[in-house]
């Protein structure tokens, strides 16, 4: 399952680009997540991601949606356009099953497909 990596090339790590995406990107939101997407600089979708100690205050449990976050952007990654994602967990993510958070993660994907062909034109933000 080569197509399914999480190389560096996918993950937003400079300062200047989550600071980038805080100031011009269009925000999506679900149930457990909140996500803020840019168009892209690189070739392909990249994401961050943001898991605050406001979500648990246990370690494991913020690793724990972390991972589920990364395992489901490496799935939609090669079918998602070239745009920066940062993803932000609420806290109700803490309560949550790996399979609802797996649903959750999925239909926000598909509004940022769906959002990406039909941003408008110009500098306003939305």
């Amino acid at each position: 399952m080569a197509g399914a990596r999480f190389p560096r090339a996918a993950r937003i790590l400079k300062p200047q680009d989550f600071t980038r995406l805080r100031r011009t990107a269009r925000r999506v939101s679900c149930r457990h997540f909140n996500a803020e997407a840019a168009p892209g600089t690189g070739e392909g979708a990249r994401m961050g991601l943001a898991v605050s100690r406001r979500v648990s205050t246990s370690a494991v449990r913020r690793n724990r949606i972390k991972r589920i976050a990364r395992d489901s952007f490496r799935k939609v990654r090669a079918s998602l356009p070239c745009v920066d994602i940062l993803l932000i967990a609420r806290a109700s993510a803490n309560e949550q099953t790996n399979d609802i958070l797996r649903a959750d993660l999925e239909a926000l994907w598909q509004r940022l497909v769906t959002l990406n062909g039909s941003e408008p034109t110009g500098t306003m933000r939305a």
